[in-house]
C-alpha cells in the first residue's frame, strides 16, 4: 500500500493519525450527481470516512456511510482529501473560492482533487490559488460515463505533482482502472478535452455510417454487427451504435455536457491558433439536437441531427 510511505513520517516526529494507520482516509466529496454518487459510494464501501455537502437528499447507498456538513468549507475542514465532481468551470470556482467555499476550510498539507471536466486554463489558475494555501491540487477528469462510474472502471487523467498523485492514487484506484499522471496542473484537463474530441468525432462517424447504410436499405443492426468484426470496430460502435439502433437515448452522458467540452476545445484551439474543423462540425450537430429539445439526451443521440438532415430515421429491424 502506498500509505505505508506516509507512516514512515512518524520517525521524523510527525504524528500519524489513526485513520492513516489502518489505511483509511478522511475524504470530502462535493458533487453527488450521476457520476459523483457512485464514485463516492466506492470510497465508502472501501471503508473511508466521507464528508459531504449537498442541497439534495443523499443517495440511498451513501445515507449510512457519509457525514453531512454545513458547507463546502466545513467539508474541507473535516477531510484531508477534497474531491469535487461538478458540471463546469463556474461551479468548480464557486465550490472552491465562493462564500463558505473549500478554500476557507483548507489547512496546509491537504489535497484538492477536481474530477470535473473544465477549462485547462482556469484549472491552472485554481491550482495556483490552492498551492498558495499550502495545499496540493490535482486535476483528475474522468472518462467512462455512468457505466464506468458504477463499475469503478473510469479512465482518470491527472495533472499535478508526483508526490500528491502518489498519495491520492489509492483513492483513485477505487474509482478507476486506467489512471495516468499526464503532467502538471492543467494537463489532465487538456487530456480530457482531447478525449472528448475523439469521442464526439467517433459518435459522428458511427451515426453517419448507420444513416447511410439504413437509407440505402440495409439493416443497420446487421451492418453494425458486421463492422464490429473489422477495422472499423470501436467502443463507440459497440455501445453507442446499439443505442442509436435501439433508440435508447436516456443519458449516460448528456449532450449539453459534450457541448460544454467541445466549446472548451474550440476556445483552446482559438487561443493556440489551431484549426479543429471536424470538432466544430460535431458541435453543430450537438447544437442542432439541443435546438430540438435534446440537451439532456445521451450524446449518442447526435444521430438525430443527421436524421433530421436526411429526413429519415434509421429505426431497428429487431
Amino acid at each position: 500500500m502506498r500509505f505505508a510511505s506516509r507512516r514512515k513520517s512518524s520517525a521524523t516526529g510527525t504524528p500519524v493519525r489513526p485513520h492513516e494507520e489502518n489505511g483509511m482516509s478522511k475524504i470530502g466529496f462535493i458533487g453527488l450527481g450521476t457520476m459523483g454518487a457512485p464514485m463516492a459510494a466506492h470510497l465508502v464501501k472501501a471503508g473511508h470516512a466521507l464528508y459531504v455537502h449537498s442541497s439534495k437528499p443523499l443517495p440511498a447507498d451513501l445515507q449510512s456511510g457519509a457525514t453531512p456538513c454545513a458547507s463546502f468549507a466545513d467539508v474541507a475542514r473535516q477531510a484531508e482529501f477534497i474531491i469535487t465532481m461538478v458540471p463546469d468551470t463556474p461551479q468548480v470556482e464557486a465550490v472552491l473560492f465562493g462564500k463558505d467555499g473549500v478554500a476557507e476550510g483548507l489547512s496546509p498539507g491537504k489535497i484538492v482533487i477536481d474530477m470535473s471536466s473544465i477549462s485547462p486554463m482556469a484549472t491552472k489558475a485554481f491550482a495556483e490559488k490552492i498551492r498558495a494555501l499550502g495545499c496540493d491540487y490535482l486535476d483528475a477528469p474522468v472518462s467512462g460515463g455512468e457505466v464506468g462510474a458504477k463499475a469503478a472502471s473510469l479512465t482518470i487523467m491527472v495533472g499535478g505533482e508526483q508526490a500528491a498523485f502518489d498519495k491520492a492514487l489509492p483513492l483513485l484506484q477505487l474509482m478507476g482502472k486506467n489512471i495516468t499522471l499526464v503532467g502538471g496542473n492543467g494537463d489532465g484537463q487538456t487530456t480530457k478535452v482531447a478525449n472528448q474530441i475523439i469521442v464526439a468525432l467517433n459518435i459522428q462517424a458511427v451515426a453517419e455510417a448507420l444513416v447511410f447504410a439504413a437509407k440505402a436499405g440495409a439493416d443497420p443492426a446487421r451492418v453494425r454487427q458486421a463492422l464490429m468484426g473489422g477495422f472499423a470496430a470501436s467502443r463507440i460502435l459497440e455501445v453507442h451504435g446499439e443505442r442509436m439502433i435501439r433508440r435508447t437515448f436516456d443519458p449516460g452522458f448528456r449532450i449539453e455536457l459534450h457541448q460544454k467540452d467541445l466549446n472548451l476545445a474550440l476556445a483552446g484551439a482559438k487561443e493556440l491558433g489551431v484549426a479543429l474543423p471536424n470538432t466544430a462540425t460535431a458541435l453543430e450537430m450537438f447544437n442542432a439536437c439541443a435546438a430540438h429539445g435534446g440537451q439532456a439526451w445521451d450524446h449518442s443521440a447526435l444521430i438525430r441531427a443527421l436524421e433530421i438532415l436526411a429526413n429519415f430515421e434509421i429505426g431497428s429491424a429487431n
